[in-house]
């Protein structure tokens, strides 16, 4: 009798309880704060943009403001090229990497590098939509390239700001595909200007962004913007140990460069490089040899000792001269008596790569001063520059 009275008086209170939950329960969400419906935009491609969350700070805002505006121009490039097993066997390899258009005729600037052999060229938009793209122009020596698709409507170009007059501390952002992962954006600061790092084919490129925003492999090719969204330099490098991928030291290629090279692709399809028209293995490092200075008593240690001046060139035609004898030096054949060239317009050159940088200041029919050591005397030469051959 007892249990059966204990089971009544507990269902009595758990009957009662639910009655409790049942009066006093309100909907989690009354009619007027139930979120609206969600209104899509005409075209299926197009969502809406969702109201910032409150308590963003104006950094984040502006973040976010710039992504959502122009990461729509930065876009994913996959090359097929073609290698060859042992058998010699053609074998498609791909590769992949990031652009950004720059106008509404569909042309998108990229590395070099990331397009380099490419036997063919696939852009995705923003909107996952594929195009076949095709080169327009490129120059290795600044590692850029002008790729173009046939321009659908609604394109999106990210204006080409300026590099001039950037300074170290400034937030940067980087937009681009890192490993695929399309319009991933990354945000920092730049760590230094005027960086010089050499490219794949020897060249070195000057006055580069250096950024620790966060730069891996697919983002090659992608913008470094400011806080206007403008594009300051285009991602190109990162220094690595052991190929570990980003650890904040990236590089990018400055604006102004980027508008000057892309100018001259767009219009002819390759740049105008001057030059001096001495190859590189006429050219003697000095700094590099300096037993060679001492046993021919020269009154420098620097500088490049010229041993052939082709005829025709423009370094003949402005009077520089080459060796034109020979002696034994530690069993050695060593061209002597030609020049030993000290200083392009003034600032000094030691290594190849110096004098094939100062030279690349300047255009094709440009004048400049080239200073030289001939019999131990110092010389200045007007050298007028050709164009330099195309490979």
């Amino acid at each position: 009798m007892k249990n059966l009275i204990k089971v009544a008086f507990l269902s009595s209170v758990i009957t009662a309880a639910m009655v409790y939950v049942i009066l006093e329960w309100k909907p989690l969400r009354s009619e007027e704060s139930r979120a609206p419906e969600v209104s899509w935009a005409s075209s299926p491609l197009a969502l809406p943009t969702a109201a910032a969350p409150a308590g963003l700070s104006d950094d984040e805002r502006n973040n976010i403001d710039i992504y959502q505006k122009y990461s729509p121009g930065v876009v994913n490039i996959t090359t097929v090229t073609v290698a060859y097993d042992f058998f010699y066997r053609p074998v498609p390899q791909s590769g992949m990497g990031s652009g950004a258009v720059i106008d509404n005729q569909g042309h998108i600037v990229t590395n070099y590098h990331v397009v380099r052999d490419a036997e063919q060229l696939q852009v995705t938009l923003w909107d996952k939509s594929k195009h076949t793209a095709k080169m327009v122009g490129s120059d290795p020596n600044n590692d850029l390239a002008i790729i173009q698709i046939d321009a659908p409507r609604g394109l999106l170009p990210i204006p080409l700001g300026t590099s001039k007059g950037l300074q170290v501390g400034q937030k940067v952002l980087a937009i681009g595909n890192p490993f695929g992962l399309d319009r991933t954006m990354t945000t920092g600061i730049i760590s230094s200007l005027g960086r010089s790092i050499e490219s794949e084919n020897g060249r070195v490129i000057e006055d580069m962004i250096q950024t620790d925003a966060s730069i891996n492999h697919g983002n090659s090719g992608g913008p470094l913007l400011n806080n206007q969204g403008q594009i300051i330099g285009i991602n190109s490098a990162i220094l690595s140990p052991s190929d570990a991928g980003s650890i904040g030291i990236g590089f990018a290629i400055p604006a102004d460069t980027v508008r000057r090279i892309t100018d001259e692709l767009i219009t002819r399809g390759y740049v105008r490089h001057a030059a001096l028209g001495i190859s590189t293995q006429s050219l003697v490092p000095l700094s590099d040899y300096p037993w060679l200075a001492e046993a021919l008593r020269l009154d420098t240690t620097t500088g490049l000792m010229v041993v052939d001046v082709p005829r025709g060139s423009a370094a003949a035609l402005g009077g520089v001269k080459g060796a034109d004898n020979e002696v034994i030096i530690r069993r050695i054949r060593v061209p002597v008596g030609g020049d030993v060239i000290l200083a392009i317009q003034g600032k000094e050159v030691d290594s190849v790569q110096q004098l094939q940088s100062e030279i690349d200041h300047y255009k094709p029919g440009d004048a400049i001063k080239i200073t030289v050591l001939r019999n131990n005397k110092k010389m200045d030469l007007a050298v007028t520059l050709q164009e330099a051959r195309r490979q």
